[in-house]
């Protein structure tokens, strides 16, 4: 079966997953205070460039948090093997683990195996990033199939500021055509 994948403007699925702290964290819905989530999926233990996107991304917390945006990072990889990682990035951010086949399909997102990476468990996503509104529209969407090529978070940031002080429309594939 063939997934679509997500476009802007579009409402995103409701999906649950376990986090680091012991909750589990609905994909897309923002918590607290804020009212917008970046969802940054990254490939996992294995992979030293998602080591130092988390950790620019650990970066970026106050500015973010202070634009009313929650953060959340997923990976497939099982919780020992997140909490690892984890451990030296330190994030300031939730980080949820066991993202499925099914719910990669699902997100759209490029899946690889065992041949794309070293020490991995299984099936594994690429870098991907979401940003969706208090809605669950779907505002940015950036996918890779490599993990070196992933948006610039500091642009991603001013993106987001832009975004939510002109309160601007969702572009839509096709409107103009």
């Amino acid at each position: 079966m063939t997934h679509p994948k997500p476009v802007p403007g579009s409402r995103m699925p409701d999906m649950t997953l376990p986090t680091l702290g012991g909750d589990t964290r609905a994909l897309f819905a923002a918590k607290d205070k804020q009212n917008w989530q970046l969802l940054v999926v990254y490939r996992g233990k294995h992979c030293p460039v998602c080591t130092i996107y988390l950790s620019e991304l650990n970066e970026q917390v106050k500015v973010l948090t202070d634009l009313g945006i929650d953060i959340l990072a997923v990976s497939a990889d099982s919780e020992d093997r997140a909490k690892a990682q984890m451990s030296e990035v330190k994030p300031d951010f939730d980080v949820a683990y066991g993202l499925t086949l099914e719910q990669m399909k699902t997100l759209g997102l490029y899946i690889s195996g065992p041949k794309n990476g070293v020490d991995v468990e299984g099936p594994f996503a690429e870098p991907a990033l979401f940003a969706v509104d208090d809605l669950q529209d779907l505002r940015i969407v950036d996918f890779s199939n490599v993990p070196f090529a992933r948006p610039d978070l500091s642009r991603i940031v001013r993106g987001l500021r832009f975004l939510r002080e002109r309160e601007e429309p969702v572009p839509v594939s096709g409107a103009y055509a």
